[in-house]
């Protein structure tokens, strides 16, 4: 699986991410949706799961907050930040998406498309006392059943062709594209030459053919 950016990051970049939510939420009482969504319609957002390095550890989880507020047009308030001994379900929401985003080199928009910040939230308990991998995995779960199709399949539905149709354009077998669709083989192990022809039938790139999120048979 190709990571969103160096793992080096990811501590310092959960963290900020974390107390970016915290303070929106916990210091300046913005809803947690309302705070999210300024974030993920950011330009700040995209840097950050580009792994932008100025985003993800240049700026303090509250500097952080405060970049956002600006971007969306809000007040910036100078209002020192609070630090609780326990850590909020907002700040571990903040700090499992920031894994779970570089886990998956999804973007923040499409994971919330798929599981919103509120079901994220929900997470909380049992999950904050679990191992971060066993959170991946149900984010996994609930991403997959979100969006059972895979990537293949609706790029092939937006051309509007049928699987035969591309099995000749793209000179593959349909019992193989077949196979790729039901998820009875894993494109992302296709060989590259055959990705390529795909995606040239599609007129899109290899990357959108990738599933991001490992099928179920495949975990």
């Amino acid at each position: 699986m190709i990571h969103a950016y160096d793992k080096s990051y990811l501590s310092a970049a959960q963290k900020n991410l974390a107390r970016m939510l915290d303070y929106l939420v916990n210091d300046l009482h913005y809803p947690l949706e309302t705070a999210w969504q300024w974030f993920v319609t950011s330009e700040l957002s995209a840097r950050f799961e580009q792994g932008d390095c100025s985003a993800l550890v240049g700026l303090s989880g509250v500097e952080l907050a405060r970049a956002v507020l600006e971007q969306a047009g809000e007040a910036v308030p100078m209002q020192k930040p609070s630090y609780a001994y326990d850590r909020s379900p907002e700040y571990w929401t903040g700090w499992a998406l920031a894994y779970y985003q570089w886990l998956t080199s999804l973007r923040f928009a499409e994971i919330e498309q798929a599981v919103s910040i509120t079901k994220v939230r929900l997470l909380y308990t049992p999950y904050h006392e679990m191992d971060v991998r066993q959170f991946a995995d149900k984010m996994n779960e609930l991403y997959r059943a979100a969006k059972p199709e895979t990537n293949l399949k609706a790029m092939r539905t937006l051309a509007g062709l049928s699987q035969s149709e591309l099995a000749g354009q793209a000179d593959v077998p349909v019992r193989t594209i077949q196979q790729y669709e039901q998820r009875q083989k894993d494109i992302n192990k296709a060989q590259a030459e055959t990705l390529l022809r795909l995606a040239r039938a599609l007129n899109c790139n290899v990357e959108d053919l990738i599933e991001k999120v490992p099928p179920l048979n495949f975990k």
